[in-house]
C-alpha cells in the first residue's frame, strides 16, 4: 500500500476516534449540586436502628464555585418513599477537619447526637452537614452564610439520590439548626426558593442564629466567647478572595491567626482567647473598613423571607448570641410575608435552650410534616 494511502487511512482512523471521545465527554453528565462524590458505610454507636453513611458531596461556595463537602446521613431501618427526610445543619464545631460533626457520629461523642436522635427516633432520615472546609480540603468559611445554606439544602439533595436507601426525591423536607446551625438553616430558607425549588420543603426550626454578625462580634468582644469572633472573622476573611487580614495584624493576631485555623470548639472558647478584644490583634478597627464591612452584612439574615413556615426561637438568657437579633429577624421575615412562629423563652444560657428546646421544635417540626399549617405569631 502506498504511503500516502496508508496515512490517508490513519488519519481518518485517528479523526474518527477523536469524535468519539469528544462524543463521550459531552455526553458524560456534569457533576451537579447535590451530587454524590463518595459514600462509606459506618456503624455509628447509638444509631442501631439505621443504617449510616458518611459521604461527600457537591455543593457550592459564597462565591459560587463548585465544592465538595462532607457530612452524614442516617436512614432509620424500614424507610421508604414516604420517609421524610430532615436537613440538621450543626451548630459550632470548629475550624479543623478533626471537628466535623461526622467524625464525632462515628466516633460515638457528637454532642449535638441527642438532638439528633430526637429526629431519627421518629422514622425520619437525617442528612448531617459538615458544612465548607470542616472535613475537606481547604479552610472552613466559618459564618460565611450562603455556603452554610447551600451545604444543608445539598445534603438533603444528595440523601434523596443515594443508592440504598429507599428515599423518594418527593419526600418531605424539614431543615433545622441551632447557634450556627440556627444561621445555616435561616440562610438555607433564604435560598431555597430559587437554589433549590425541587425539595418540598415543609418546615424550617431556626434556633438562636446569629442573624446580625456585627452585633455578635460587638457582644462578645473582650468576652469569655471572645474565640467566636475571631473565628468569624477567620471565616470572612477566607471565604473572599478580595479580602486580607493579614496586613491588619500585628504580631500577636497573626500568631493568634495562624493558631485558630483548626481549632475546634472547646479551644475557641477557652482562656486562650477568653477575655482579649479584636484590638489586641489589629493595628486598626477591620470592621470598620468598607469592604469587611459589607462583606460581614452580607452574612446577615433577613433580606428574603422564607415560604415554608418556619419556627424561631430564642433565649432572653442567651449569653453568646443576643436575643435582639431574632427579634430583629422575625420583623424582617414577617414584613416580607413569612409564617412565622416566633418563641422567645425563658430557657437559660444558650447550650443550655438548645437542649431544653429540642423536643418542642421537634414537635413542631413534625406536626409541619404531619400536614398541619400553622398560623404563626408575626
Amino acid at each position: 500500500m502506498p504511503v500516502r494511502r496508508l496515512f490517508a487511512l490513519l488519519s481518518c482512523a485517528l479523526l474518527a476516534l477523536f469524535a468519539l471521545t469528544v462524543t463521550d465527554a459531552a455526553a458524560e453528565p456534569r457533576a451537579a449540586a447535590g451530587d454524590v462524590v463518595t459514600a462509606r458505610s459506618v456503624n455509628a454507636p447509638g444509631f442501631f436502628y439505621a443504617r449510616t453513611w458518611i459521604i461527600t458531596y457537591r455543593s457550592t461556595s459564597t462565591t459560587g464555585q463548585p465544592i465538595t463537602v462532607s457530612g452524614t446521613v442516617i436512614v432509620p431501618f424500614g424507610a421508604n418513599a414516604n420517609t421524610p427526610v430532615i436537613g440538621y445543619a450543626p451548630g459550632t464545631h470548629g475550624l479543623g477537619d478533626q471537628c466535623a460533626p461526622s467524625v464525632h457520629l462515628e466516633a460515638g461523642d457528637e454532642t449535638e447526637g441527642l438532638l439528633i436522635h430526637q429526629y431519627a427516633t421518629r422514622g425520619y432520615a437525617v442528612a448531617v452537614t459538615d458544612y465548607e472546609g470542616v472535613g475537606t480540603p481547604g479552610p472552613h468559611t466559618y459564618m460565611a452564610g450562603r455556603s452554610e445554606g447551600a451545604a444543608t439544602l445539598d445534603i438533603v439533595r444528595a440523601a434523596l439520590r443515594l443508592p440504598g436507601t429507599g428515599l423518594s426525591t418527593g419526600a418531605k423536607v424539614a431543615i433545622v439548626g441551632y447557634s450556627q446551625g440556627g444561621h445555616g438553616a435561616g440562610w438555607a430558607a433564604q435560598l431555597a426558593p430559587t437554589y433549590a425549588p425541587e425539595l418540598n420543603i415543609r418546615a424550617y426550626a431556626v434556633g438562636a442564629p446569629p442573624a446580625n454578625l456585627k452585633t455578635v462580634a460587638d457582644h462578645n468582644d473582650g468576652g469569655d466567647n471572645a474565640g467566636l469572633v475571631f473565628a468569624a472573622g477567620y471565616g470572612i476573611d477566607v471565604t473572599y478572595p478580595e479580602l486580607d487580614m493579614t496586613p491588619y495584624l500585628n504580631e500577636t493576631g497573626r500568631a493568634v491567626l495562624a493558631d485558630l485555623s483548626d481549632d475546634c470548639t472547646e479551644e475557641l472558647q477557652s482562656d486562650k482567647y477568653a477575655g482579649h478584644s479584636l484590638s489586641e490583634y489589629t493595628t486598626e478597627d477591620v470592621l470598620a473598613r468598607p469592604e469587611w464591612r459589607a462583606r460581614v452584612d452580607a452574612q446577615n439574615l433577613g433580606a428574603t423571607a422564607p415560604r415554608a413556615p418556619v419556627l424561631l426561637y430564642h433565649s432572653n438568657n442567651d449569653e453568646i448570641l443576643p436575643v435582639e437579633v431574632s427579634v430583629n429577624l422575625r420583623a424582617a421575615w414577617c414584613a416580607g410575608g413569612a409564617n412565622v412562629t416566633f418563641m422567645r423563652t425563658n430557657t437559660g444560657p444558650h447550650f443550655v435552650t438548645a437542649a431544653l428546646m429540642s423536643p418542642t421544635a421537634t414537635s413542631w417540626v413534625a406536626d409541619r410534616l404531619g400536614g398541619n399549617v400553622p398560623t404563626g405569631n408575626c
